[in-house]
């Protein structure tokens, strides 16, 4: 086939994955196509489930059996057929979060490199403390095998001794600090939260660390060892606190009486109340359960390390005047300078290894910076990232590699991202375009959409009403395309205030929350004022300090209120401006495995089990609430173990995922599904949506599940059905999920924090949440929004703009007021985008004051 006859389009004929229509539709390769549509429309349907599952299949196909194996494979996707796909690779919209011993460094391989440096470049220290100058010979010993390996001679004194290594210089390795084995924290058992009350005795919970699990018998074993557990702990003699609290573990006889009334005599392990702490930790697997011994944990910066993780017996060896420490302290924009500084500080004869090192370096870093990621430190805590971050870090390394020929499946890149970084971004999609590859991104910002060479939109609805290609083109045909659910949004003839506007004099009517922060991370004296009541947007640049700002440091300091404990150190002012209670609301999955649905997750799952037990025949049979639970032996499926599916191991092909021959995927046994409510079994009612039983009044007489129905229905949930598994919820579904069980009662004094609420919604998706917003504030609510999205920031009341950049470059309030008027005020990065974004919509403007 010769070039001229290479296909141009990838082929899709027969889509049905998920709520997909058995779509046909081409999509152009070496170009930059996006994908857009509402959330739950099917995108990430077409560009993941079918895509990039494709894509990748057809290439681990193409290896050994003894490989594809060892690799995680996806099925087929259900599609009839996908002609001229490439291999493919995704970037997911939750990239996986890194563990606690990994940083910016680490994640990136910029330390791997850097570690390297520092052993073959540096200038060590002699056991008699002289500094041995850079030498080639020193790298040439590094590179020898057996004893020689690393072997040197000091200049100065002639004594022989071994260089440090590459290995040496990591905090993964044999570079840890020797105190905290490399992870820059030391901890001990915090005093204060042992005895949770003095006034209350140690049968009624006086000892915090007796109420772990397995320990809450604990002041059983304290009375048979003679102390007393009926009256107020502060009341105990000095001995009997000695022993509660630091008494010796023994086997000591004792009966432990059960619910049901029997009683057990066992010899049981005494635990004093610091060792049930201790002990416990040292069994604990779950996250959940090591979180909450960690409550019990003072966690403070190592004496040894000073929280630098590697050894201070490597900070002696120096690189162009910096120790590793030092080195790894700068930002990743400050880089290509030290690079520099370590070439002119070299002899003439390392030029070529440094070249050969610092260009590697520099392969790793560029891509990075291009994405906007020059603030981040390469110590930096990767946990500490943000999904847009980590993706961006994904993308990069992925730069770097200057593949052709792939096709790239991008799943909401624009997450976390100021519109000034959406703008790099688009530079890097198109780069990746020009080495030949083909790019399909899934996302709803329309810079990135306008920016596309096509466009493919899904819809028109969610779930059962969505999965239909409803128009496609270039972005100038989609503006004049009147099918185009983007076009409004791109032309600026979709409306933009969707919410009642307040004059400037009624902001702080009802009060004021006021915080500083001292120093904490780029954060330095702080203060900042935020209406009671109102809708305030925090904004700026990624990395500008609006993380450190409301989660780091309000929310653990009004949590820290609520609970009558101290707030985080760097807080030094807060005023919560009667704010009594905190809600934060994040992306995050909601429930961990399929067994988790939005019956389950809400309170319909309890009502609707209720009312079926209550039917004639389940009364008959003797059924309680628990048979209708498919998460209990007496109501699930035997087979399947309510879970609806059984996978197949198929050895060296990818796991097959059935739905249950045994029970039709409804999860329950066949006794069960035998008891009808309406002449529906809870399986029937369970496999509708919201909205279908909104249609069919089916709740009408049952106001507590009706309630949350019309809840659901409200938040622009109503496609959703009651059965649908809650893990695979988009970010922004799982969000408005969160709110189902505030949205309908008096939230005077609370605040709601938000963090990116805006994760996968198309802008009509953004205009709905914000009228649940709007309830919440209805019922006196405060809420605050971390976001990006001009239009979540358009319709706030107050905002507060962080920067001028990230990292030592931002931690300032560069911007606070009304958004109009910041944006008018062309007084920061944010306020010029949102003042282009206002001027977008201009033509609507004076039509959209609401009352």
């Amino acid at each position: 086939m010769s070039y001229a006859e290479q296909p141009t389009e990838i082929e899709v004929i027969g889509g049905r994955v998920n709520n997909l229509k058995n779509i046909k539709v081409n999509i152009p390769l070496h170009r930059f196509v996006a994908i857009s549509g509402p959330s739950g429309s099917g995108k990430s349907s077409l560009a993941l489930g079918i895509l990039y599952a494709e894509g990748s299949r057809r290439y681990l196909d193409s290896l050994a059996t003894y490989t594809r194996r060892r690799i995680g494979q996806a099925g087929r996707a259900q599609v009839d057929e996908v002609r001229h796909i490439p291999s493919a690779l995704a970037l997911k919209q939750r990239p996986t979060v890194p563990g606690v011993r990994s940083t910016v460094g680490t994640v990136t391989e910029i330390f791997n490199v850097l570690r390297l440096i520092f052993s073959r470049l540096g200038s060590p220290v002699c056991p008699n403390g002289h500094q041995i100058p850079p030498t080639i010979k020193i790298a040439q010993a590094m590179d020898l095998s057996g004893e020689a390996m690393g072997k040197i001679t000091c200049p100065t004194c002639g004594v022989e001794f071994m260089a440090f290594s590459a290995e040496d210089f990591a905090f993964n390795s044999t570079g840890a600090c020797q105190k905290c084995q490399g992870l820059g924290t030391v901890e001990q058992i915090d005093d204060r939260k042992i005895i949770a009350d003095e006034n209350l005795s140690l049968e009624n919970g006086a000892v915090a660390t007796w109420q772990i699990p397995g320990r809450n018998w604990m002041w059983r074993i304290a009375r048979e060892l003679g102390v007393r557990t009926d009256i107020p702990y502060r009341e105990l003699s000095d001995q009997e606190k000695e022993l509660v609290l630091h008494g010796d573990e023994r086997k000591v006889p004792v009966d432990i009486p059960t619910k049901t009334g029997r009683v057990y005599h066992l010899d049981a392990l005494y635990e004093n109340a610091y060792n049930a702490v201790i002990n416990s930790r040292k069994t604990t697997k779950t996250e959940r359960g090591l979180a909450r011994i960690n409550n019990f944990y003072h966690f403070s910066t190592c004496p040894r390390c000073q929280g630098k993780r590697i050894d201070p017996s490597r900070w002696q060896q120096l690189v162009a005047g910096k120790n590793i420490v030092e080195a790894e302290q700068l930002t990743l924009g400050e880089l290509p300078d030290y690079v520099a500084a370590i070439l002119d500080w070299l002899p003439a004869d390392m030029q070529q290894l440094a070249q050969n090192l610092t260009k590697e370096l520099l392969h790793l870093v560029k891509p990075l910076i291009k994405l906007g990621l020059d603030y981040l430190e390469i110590a930096r805590k990767a946990s500490s990232l943000s999904t847009g971050e980590l993706q961006r870090i994904q993308l990069g390394r992925t730069l770097r590699t200057q593949t052709t020929g792939v096709l790239y499946v991008l799943d909401e890149p624009s997450v976390g991202l100021h519109p000034d970084n959406v703008a790099g971004l688009i530079d890097v999609f198109h780069q990746l375009v020009d080495q030949g590859n083909s790019l399909v991104v899934v996302d709803h910002e329309t810079a990135i959409i306008d920016a596309a060479d096509w466009v493919i939109e899904i819809g028109p609805g969610s779930g059962a009403n969505g999965g239909q290609v409803v128009s496609q083109g270039a972005p100038k045909q989609l503006r004049q395309n009147s099918k185009s659910l983007i076009g409004p949004y791109l032309t600026g003839s979709a409306p933009l205030m969707v919410r009642p506007q307040i004059e400037p004099e009624e902001l702080f009517n009802a009060g004021q929350m006021t915080l500083t922060v001292a120093n904490h991370f780029n954060l330095d004296h702080v203060h900042v004022q935020i209406p009671i009541g109102r809708l305030t947007a925090v904004s700026g640049f990624s990395g500008a300090g609006k993380t450190t700002l409301i989660l780091d440091s309000l929310l653990p300091a009004l949590k820290a209120q609520e609970q009558r404990q101290n707030a985080p150190e760097w807080v030094t002012d807060l005023d919560s401006g009667g704010i009594k209670k905190v809600i934060s609301v994040d992306s995050s999955p909601v429930g961990k495995n399929q067994r988790s649905t939005v019956a389950t997750y809400t309170d319909i799952m309890t009502n609707l089990r209720k009312l079926f037990a209550k039917q004639p025949l389940a009364r008959k049979l003797g059924y309680s609430s628990t048979n209708f639970s498919y998460n209990n032996k007496a109501g699930a499926c035997p087979v399947c173990g309510g879970t609806g599916e059984t996978t197949l191991d198929i050895q060296y092909l990818p796991d097959m995922v059935e739905t249950c021959s045994a029970c039709g995927g409804r999860r329950y046994n066949q006794a069960v599904l035998q008891v009808k409510w309406h002449n529906l079994s809870i399986a029937d009612v369970l496999a509708y949506s919201v909205d279908e039983l909104l249609q069919l009044g089916l709740f009408k007489d049952e106001p507590a599940i009706q309630k949350t129905i019309i809840t659901l229905h409200d938040m622009g949930l109503g496609y959703l059905h009651l059965g649908e598994a809650t893990p695979a919820l988009s970010g922004g579904e799982a969000q408005r999920l969160k709110l189902t069980s505030h949205l309908h009662h008096e939230q005077k004094n609370c605040l709601f924090i938000f963090d990116e609420p805006t994760v996968g919604l198309h802008p009509s998706d953004v205009r709905v949440l914000l009228a649940v917003f709007q309830k919440l504030l209805d019922q006196h609510a405060t809420i605050i929004t971390i976001t990006h999205d001009l239009d979540m920031i358009a319709n706030s009341d107050y905002m507060i703009d962080l920067g001028p950049r990230g990292g030592t470059n931002g931690g300032k309030i560069v911007a606070s007021g009304m958004p109009r008027a910041v944006a008018e005020g062309q007084e920061s990065l944010t306020a010029k985008y949102l003042n282009k974004h206002f001027k977008l919509y201009a033509d609507n403007l004076n039509n959209t004051k609401i009352k």
